[in-house]
């Protein structure tokens, strides 16, 4: 059997890492007892306790949607509405699944970065107390953005406050949360409740986990029932220590530091590799694992045939081109050469 070709169309796309799987294989012996009072999730809790804060509490999920909804539906009611932008994943890709089981109404705004400000915030801060309008509770942004951009710790300090001052919660979309701090050189506590976070979702999946994501509040008065909430929305897990164990291996010895540095790495090397041919147009900033560009619209098929990626912009022919923790160099050169004997 042939081992297909690494592409770059989403770090979802990549294998697990050798490390995780050892986790994997390493709990399968004997029996444990199910959904969550195992020793071994109880023994990664604790540790992520410790970079997370004594106050968090964090309890684990299948999937990064799965986060996102749960972690926002135990911080609103129905008649709330949440901020964001209009690239989020909780607006674009995610089926409707936080409108349907939040009842809330999302608020975008367009950015040119994919970053929210307290400036493109305040247009949505208005109706409090009027009982015809969706009442803003929540500010959600995603680090690192689905534009590959990345918040600085003070920005985020910033719209924390501001969302603070006025009485809403900061919840972050963090699937791409290792490659954030890797870009900006910190650790996960620094950028999330160090910096105003209320809620997190702590992803894992995009950076060498088979499947797993964690949902960390930084205030305890926030989840007293998300135990009930995490069962009705089918993401108790029976055997956890499956999905805890791979959190142990991703946090042992900077696995996750390890994954996103490369993966941020070879983003920059396609970068360089790309940016001057004739047919290619770098189109956004790279600041974590992710290149956009233009190129000729004639071309993109041919090029998805060895190297699949996904079109960003249809109308603009704009291209996302996505590194991922298994990258390696030669594909980035084959794949610059495909790109030359196209162009």
């Amino acid at each position: 059997m042939n081992t297909p070709q690494r592409g770059f169309a989403s770090d979802n796309n990549a294998g697990v890492h050798p490390l995780v799987l050892n986790a994997l294989k390493s709990v399968n012996d004997g029996h444990e007892i199910a959904y969550g009072d195992d020793q071994v999730t109880q023994r990664v809790i604790r540790k992520m306790k410790k970079i997370f804060g004594d106050e968090s509490e964090i309890f684990f999920v299948f999937i990064g949607t799965a986060a996102n909804v749960l972690g926002l539906s135990s911080v609103t009611q129905s008649y709330n509405a949440i901020i964001t932008t209009d690239t989020a994943h909780i607006h674009v890709d995610e089926c409707g699944a936080p409108e349907k089981f939040t009842g809330c109404k999302l608020l975008t705004t367009p950015t040119p970065d994919g970053k929210l400000t307290v400036e493109l915030i305040r247009q949505h801060m208005h109706g409090f107390g009027f009982e015809h309008h969706a009442q803003p509770a929540v500010i959600s942004i995603t680090q690192a953005t689905e534009l590959g951009t990345v918040y600085t710790v003070d920005e985020i300090r910033t719209i924390a406050g501001y969302a603070h001052e006025n009485g809403l919660l900061l919840h972050m979309d963090g699937a791409r949360i290792s490659n954030a701090a890797v870009a900006l050189g910190t650790g996960f506590y620094e950028m999330t409740g160090g910096a105003g976070v209320d809620v997190l979702s702590f992803g894992g999946t995009k950076n060498g986990l088979m499947y797993g994501e964690a949902v960390v509040f930084f205030n305890r008065e926030l989840c007293r029932n998300f135990k009930y909430r995490r069962k009705q929305g089918m993401q108790l897990a029976s055997k956890m220590r499956y999905i805890a164990a791979q959190f142990e291996a991703f946090l042992e010895n900077d696995l996750w530091k390890e994954n996103a540095a490369h993966a941020n790495r070879m983003a920059r090397k396609l970068h360089e590799a790309v940016r001057n041919l004739p047919s290619v147009e770098i189109t956004r900033p790279v600041e974590a694992n992710a290149v956009f560009a233009k190129i000729p619209a004639a071309i993109i098929p041919r090029l998805q045939e060895k190297f699949f990626f996904y079109v960003w912009d249809e109308s603009t022919s704009e291209v996302r081109w996505m590194c991922s923790f298994d990258t390696q160099e030669k594909d980035i050169e084959e794949f610059r050469e495909l790109l030359i004997s196209l162009g």
